[in-house]
């Protein structure tokens, strides 16, 4: 296992053991390296709205830590602070079905990485949701 995937699956198992990042301890971390992360899980009914498929609350969260997983895969990047957060909701997911995230980092620059995530089911032929993540990488100020 590459270093830069056990690192994920670190950051992945702290957040989740308290706090709100505890809805993603189903996540399965499949790869992570080189600004890119992919992960899976199945739909569950903890994971869905009233409607019966996906929320888009918990898709949010998926875009936002698979792809800040990314971008600290990738040398020297913190994992920064959300500045943009864009959602396109294209297809629903269901509970039994498998979730593919995959995360890319597009750019890194000073202070602002920009970040792109894919959601897909049936083995990539339908996108669920595609997200695009600004991050603001400098210090934060109280």
């Amino acid at each position: 296992m590459s270093c830069k995937l056990e690192l994920v699956k670190k950051v992945l198992e702290r957040v989740t053991s308290k706090g709100f990042a505890r809805c993603l301890k189903d996540l399965q971390v499949l790869s992570a390296d080189d600004g890119k992360c992919k992960a899976q899980f199945i739909v569950t009914e903890e994971h869905v709205n009233l409607g019966g498929f996906l929320h888009g609350g918990f898709t949010s969260t998926l875009i936002d830590c698979v792809s800040t997983y990314a971008l600290i895969t990738k040398e020297n990047s913190p994992p920064g602070s959300s500045v943009n957060l864009n959602v396109t909701f294209l297809k629903a997911a269901f509970p039994g079905e498998i979730v593919i995230v995959d995360a890319r980092t597009l750019r890194v620059g000073k202070n602002l990485a920009f970040l792109a995530v894919e959601l897909t089911k049936n083995d990539g032929k339908d996108i669920i949701a595609h997200g695009e993540h600004t991050k603001y990488l400098g210090p934060i100020s109280k």
